[in-house]
């Protein structure tokens, strides 16, 4: 059975916000998100960021962590995974989630997140990379549609049924980044409402909401905006057809004064508020458990 805390509405945490989070813990914020890979031990002994500061942070907040390099579409890199298990063990992390991708091939990463083929090959291989994760972590994960901008010719279904498929199979739950349905939407020109009225609403532990850049002949995913129009009409109607889970901005390019991240926490509280229809308060509660 999957268990994802109802954790709120909250953003991630980011350098230019840490003073903020440090000396005077926002109100607005029920939880933060971390991207792994700044806080794990490397293989020289580096982090990019400093374990000390989140576990301050974590004083404060329930603490998600977001993963960019676990690779479920290619093969595992066990030294990686030992890392962030080490990571979400000692924070007490309320979960942690990576993307439905892959990232580089024998050992190779190429920092970035590739799609995969919407095929049965590929279901087997990413649902033996899900379970393998989940049995070492002791704990099930969020796998996170992506934006893409290529389509495959090997497809045999649609990505909403590829996703699907893929989370009952493996029994893992779902991040479901509603912008990066949007910004696929917009290139391969699908109903994004069909998309997300097809997700098992039980799988889904988080939502991602974020700004995008809209090129006009492409779409692309930056985080550097606010979230548009369009997406906040996404999030109303999923909130409204099926309710509301964790939600977290994400913004981590030209990257804003707290304050106006802060106001785009507030909306998605007050979005979710007015199309679930009950107060914010009722669906999560910020409790960091003791360290």
């Amino acid at each position: 059975m999957l268990d994802f805390p109802a954790l709120g509405f909250g953003c991630g945490l980011r350098v230019p916000h840490y003073e903020k989070f440090l000396t005077s813990p926002s109100t607005s914020v029920d939880f933060i998100e971390v991207i792994a890979e700044t806080f794990i031990d490397w293989t020289d002994g580096t982090r990019l960021c400093s374990r000390e500061i989140l576990e301050k942070v974590r004083e404060n907040y329930p603490v998600a962590v977001h993963g960019v390099s676990l690779s479920l579409g290619s093969q595992i890199n066990l030294e990686h995974l030992k890392r962030v298990k080490s990571l979400l063990d000692e924070i007490q992390a309320s979960w942690f989630s990576d993307h439905l991708c892959w990232t580089g091939t024998q050992g190779q990463s190429q920092h970035d997140l590739f799609p995969l083929p919407y095929n049965e090959e590929a279901i087997r291989a990413v649902v033996e990379n899900i379970l393998r994760v989940q049995d070492f972590l002791k704990r099930p994960i969020l796998i996170e549609n992506l934006s893409s901008y290529v389509s495959f010719e090997s497809s045999e279904m649609q990505e909403w049924e590829f996703l699907s498929e893929i989370a009952r199979r493996s029994d893992c739950g779902l991040l479901l980044d509603i912008n990066n349905i949007y910004v696929s939407s917009r290139n391969h020109h699908f109903n994004p409402q069909v998309y997300l009225d097809s997700i098992p609403f039980e799988r889904v532990g988080q939502i991602h909401l974020a700004g995008h850049d809209d090129r006009g002949d492409i779409v692309a995913d930056s985080h550097s905006a606010p979230v548009c129009d369009a997406v906040w009409d996404l999030y109303a109607q999923y909130a409204r057809r099926h309710g509301v889970k964790s939600t977290l901005i994400e913004w981590d390019d030209l990257i804003p004064p707290w304050e106006r991240l802060e106001a785009e926490v507030l909306k998605a509280k007050s979005v979710a508020e007015m199309n679930y229809g009950r107060p914010a308060k009722t669906l999560a509660s910020r409790t960091a458990a003791p360290l």
